[in-house]
């Protein structure tokens, strides 16, 4: 059976590589990714993957979708994508010095009605920034388009100084879980 990644990330299509499965297609979902009111963050995270799966499988029926959302979190609060320098400097600001929750969903669907979904989390501590590492990040422009205003696989892992959970997670995409998820499936990668 074909595997169709429903995602527009370049991080979640070399995720999957990287442990040997390349989509047969990319078939990114449209969706409005806005939160419903009093929407926890994990539970965003795991509908959002679900609508995903669900949106991009009736395009390919006779293939397994796999959809993926993640969310990073201080406490209740979703932090948005940064767009623009003040959102990606309000984002470093609350991460400084604290810890915080990055949760990912995943999500498969598949033909005859195939649904399975997972949430991951993973803890993520950053050290406190000066205001020079901040600006000096946000010079870089590594956080352009990224939930929370970082990527931990580039320059910011300079600043985290602890994780708990699955560090591909973090990425865009727990790779253990995928895995685990396609074995239950008997699905080949």
């Amino acid at each position: 059976m074909d595997l169709v990644l429903a995602s527009a990330s370049p991080r979640r299509l070399d995720l999957l590589r990287q442990i040997g499965i390349t989509p047969a297609a990319v078939d990114p979902a449209d969706i409005d990714e806005t939160p419903l009111p009093r929407e926890l963050p994990p539970r965003h995270a795991l509908r959002l993957a679900e609508e995903k799966a669900a949106a991009v499988a009736p395009r390919h029926p006779a293939a397994l979708v796999l959809a993926a959302d993640t969310v990073v979190a201080v406490g209740r609060r979703i932090l948005p994508k940064a767009e623009d320098e003040a959102t990606a400097r309000a984002c470093l600001t609350l991460l400084s010095g604290r810890s915080h929750r990055v949760h990912g969903g995943i999500a498969l669907a598949g033909p005859e009605g195939l649904r399975r979904a997972r949430l991951i989390t993973t803890r993520v501590t950053v050290k406190r920034l000066t205001r020079a590492e901040i600006d000096g990040y946000i010079a870089g422009g590594e956080w352009h388009g990224k939930a929370g205003g970082y990527a931990v696989q580039g320059f910011f892992a300079r600043y985290v100084t602890a994780i708990s959970g699955s560090y591909s997670n973090i990425v865009g995409l727990s790779l253990s879980d995928i895995g685990a998820m396609l074995d239950g499936l008997g699905a080949q990668a």
